[in-house]
């Protein structure tokens, strides 16, 4: 009797042993299962949806990772001796985002100046208005007349940040870039054809490589599609048919873009640094530790932290000891980088955010993300009912004002005027909640929706300004031999980006597992 009931015993045991075993393999590939309705994903019997959960996110080429956080903005500016009181102080959260470990050097700005000539070598407009103000350098009263022409194209400077770039030519790059970095990572992974075929062929496309054109599906074909495009699971395709990369394949990067004004500031204090247990330990007036401009190092002691003017007539201290080592700006990876690891964060040129300036206050602001300068564009579709997007001659989507501040209905969207526009939607943010008669802007004021900051001081700058809260501005469209930038780029997924300083919960388990779990009795 005792050993009958000790077998069966044993046999159950055995049973339930199996049976979990069974399950948790069933478990371990979970993740290739709908949660919500048990319908497998990449199926090419049942649909075809292609869900990837082998996703690795990371930057883009010249780009480090900026854990975001909260922080106050204007808080690191002690005296406003400009008595400006344009950067109130109030407490704000950046999300993590990702910037450009130097300002863009002019070998960089090259590069682009290259490839508009090699792509549209009859279009002189198109190369002109890319091209610096290399004028800016002219001054009435100094000999400056040499940078006017070996500043930008001379070998000994290519690494020197590129000036005399407006904001809206700033923001072109951004766009080039962004098409730039995803045309290379297709060609590189051979879904799209590689360069020297591209280079060959004879039936070349008309038109350049453009992000957005291509996931519309309106950039294919011969002479486009490479042999080891993404297998087309879709129902009723052929064996071994191919597709384009979708966005869903977590591929292709995210736009690079100027940073906000909020995460520029951010970034460059690099108080992640001086972070202990969730806590700010010393705050910073500069993008180092200390109240000073010099190192106190003992093999470094007395140089500059940053290129700047410390006095009028001091541009880059005695000779024999130059303590800056820069008569005008210096190669972008100069001195050392901030806990970031951004590189001239303080100092070299100033930098271009995206921001439209005003007297910021404790009302005029959002605390997560703060950013003025919203202008709503939409794609215009050149056939809504087909979904084709109409393109400019350069291949780029043609962006007008948005019609409305939510989706369209079906009807709205088909319809070829502006009288599905929702009434009373401005679609220019710019300017939200002012106060000022936007007429007078440019008339009783020298601020309008044009004016943009720009922030971190430069090589021909007083300390004052290598703060990173100050905050000055300039016209869109102008620019001067002091003034450059950067590119920032958003971080997609989960914020969090340094987990070893910190506890944290188990991994995630997918919910289905959980529950598999608890059934067999193992919580």
């Amino acid at each position: 009797m005792y050993r009958m009931k000790t077998t069966t015993t044993y046999f159950t045991y055995f049973l339930t042993l199996l049976c979990c075993g069974s399950l948790l393999s069933s478990c371990k590939n979970r993740s290739g299962v709908s949660s919500k309705t048990g319908v497998a994903y990449n199926d090419p019997y049942n649909g075809g949806l292609q869900i990837n959960r082998k996703v690795k996110e990371g930057p883009g080429p010249g780009l480090v990772v900026i854990e975001g956080g909260t922080f106050v903005m204007g808080g690191s500016l002690n005296e406003d001796i400009t008595y400006a009181h344009d950067n109130l102080k109030r407490r704000v959260t950046v999300a993590s985002f990702y910037m450009d470990e130097t300002e863009v050097s002019n070998a960089d700005w090259l590069e682009y100046l290259h490839w508009l000539n090699q792509n549209f070598p009859e279009d002189k407009e198109l190369y002109y208005n890319a091209l610096p103000d290399t004028l800016v350098w002219r001054q009435p009263l100094s000999y400056n007349e040499p940078y006017v022409d070996l500043y930008l194209r001379h070998p000994a400077y290519q690494d020197y940040p590129v000036v005399g770039v407006t904001w809206e030519q700033a923001n072109a790059y951004c766009v080039w870039r962004t098409d730039r970095v995803n045309e290379h990572i297709l060609r590189q992974r051979g879904a799209l054809v590689d360069y020297r075929t591209l280079a060959e062929s004879q039936s070349r496309p008309n038109e350049p490589f453009n992000t957005d054109i291509y996931l519309n599906g309106q950039y294919q074909g011969e002479g486009i599609d490479g042999e080891r495009m993404p297998r087309d699971n879709r129902p009723g395709a052929e064996d071994g048919s191919r597709r384009p990369v979708r966005m869903e394949d977590g591929i292709l990067k995210q736009p690079y873009r100027l940073p906000t004004e909020a995460e520029w500031e951010y970034a460059a204090l690099g108080l992640v640094g001086n972070t202990e247990f969730g806590n700010i330990e010393t705050g910073r007036v500069y993008p180092w530790d200390g109240l000073g401009v010099r190192s106190g190092k003992r093999r470094t002691q007395g140089l500059m932290m940053a290129n700047f003017k410390p006095t009028s007539g001091d541009n880059m201290g005695v000779a024999g000891y130059l303590n800056d080592a820069g008569d005008i700006t210096v190669p972008v990876t100069s001195y050392l980088p901030n806990d970031y690891g951004l590189y001239n964060m303080a100092g070299n040129v100033n930098e271009w955010v995206s921001d439209v300036y005003r007297q910021l206050s404790f009302e005029d602001f959002e605390d997560f993300n703060p950013f003025r300068g919203n202008v709503y564009l939409d794609k215009q579709y050149e056939d809504a009912e087909k979904g084709i997007i109409a393109k400019d001659k350069y291949g780029r989507p043609i962006r007008v004002p948005a019609k409305a501040p939510r989706k369209q209905t079906w009807e709205e969207l088909q319809a070829a005027s502006a009288d599905s526009a929702r009434a009373g939607f401005d679609h220019d943010m710019r300017g939200y909640a002012d106060e000022t008669n936007n007429e007078l802007y440019g008339v009783t004021s020298l601020i309008n929706d044009k004016s943009r900051v720009y922030k971190g001081g430069s090589w021909n700058d007083r300390a004052y300004w290598l703060n990173p809260a100050t905050r000055r501005f300039m016209q869109q469209d102008e620019s001067n031999a002091m003034t450059g930038f950067r590119c920032a780029m958003t971080l997609v997924g989960s914020p969090e980006v340094y987990t070893k300083t910190k506890p944290s919960f188990p991994a995630n388990r997918t919910r289905s597992q959980g529950n598999k779990k608890k059934v067999l009795g193992i919580f």
